[in-house]
């Protein structure tokens, strides 16, 4: 009977003792560990011109993928990370539906945001990004000049506002967040030189161009809700992507309107590069 005694004396010692060893740990995590990272699928309306391929407009479907990492930064404890990247791709015709075209675009964005923290439970940010962009657009029935390249990059304004308010002590969070290009580096042929003529004879000149408000006025808009859905969390939600040019004197738009579905994890980065998801959740937030 001593003997069992001890034996259960020694077993709550140690469980003791790993329940404060962990109560220490996480109080002495670290903030630029902790990832909230995202993946969303959305569909929505496009509407496509380019006067290289056509005078008219496209309108038709979007289908697109969205990858989103947001953390805080290791040299500053109000400065956060974000990496988004999205793909889409475009099935569109036009007004007389006698033709069609397709497009895609995939993007990347990276870049810092300054957080002020205006009361417990809402906050705005504001930073800079940089903005990298490589796509195409091709027209089914055109002949000498079926496809248009498109290849940008740039350097945004961007800001967010994120609210979060709990129910039955669970976080419901919003954000809204706007893109703005103030300059960068396009790539456009002049109106009416074929592509052969550009990589085959070589006639390169003027097809990098400056690009700022004045030629190239866009934005994206995102707005989303994330709530958790037992242990997951979902995430709701609508990407407006505004994409215009004037350069070489030809004009080219992308409008699209998406909304989007997916999951959210969070995930707590341990030294070793191990990685432990859905932990510390209340004591630290990546955004």
């Amino acid at each position: 009977m001593r003997t069992k005694l001890i034996l259960i004396a020694i077993f709550l010692l140690g469980y003791i003792t790993t329940i404060r060893s962990q109560e220490i740990n996480t109080s002495s995590l670290e903030p630029h560990r902790f990832i909230t990272r995202s993946i969303t699928y959305g569909i929505g309306y496009s509407n496509v011109f380019d006067d290289y391929l056509s005078p008219q407009e496209y309108k038709g479907i979007d289908f697109r993928i969205a990858r989103e990492t947001m953390r805080m930064s290791k040299f500053n404890p109000n400065i956060s990370i974000q990496n988004f990247f999205q793909a889409n791709l475009s099935y569109t015709h036009n007004r007389v539906d006698d033709n069609n075209t397709f497009g895609g675009l995939v993007n990347w964005n990276y870049g810092l945001h300054y957080q002020f923290h205006l009361t417990d439970n809402f906050k705005l940010l504001a930073g800079g990004l940089s903005n990298l962009n490589g796509g195409f657009v091709y027209n089914l029935q055109n002949g000498n000049n079926p496809a248009s390249a498109r290849a940008y990059i740039n350097i945004d304004a961007s800001s967010m506002a994120i609210w979060t308010l709990y129910i039955k002590n669970k976080p419901i969070k919003l954000r809204y967040q706007i893109n703005v290009p103030l300059m960068g580096v396009m790539f456009s042929p002049h109106y009416g030189q074929s592509y052969y003529e550009i990589f085959s004879l070589g006639n390169k000149g003027g097809t990098i161009n400056f690009t700022s408000l004045h030629n190239h006025p866009s934005l994206r808009q995102m707005l989303t809700f994330d709530f958790p859905i037992g242990k997951s969390q979902l995430r709701l939600s609508y990407l407006c992507d505004i994409q215009q040019a004037d350069v070489n004197k030809i004009r080219s738009h992308t409008y699209s309107h998406v909304f989007m579905v997916g999951f959210v994890k969070e995930i707590y980065k341990l030294p070793g590069g191990k990685k432990q998801s859905n932990v510390f959740t209340n004591s630290i937030q990546a955004y």
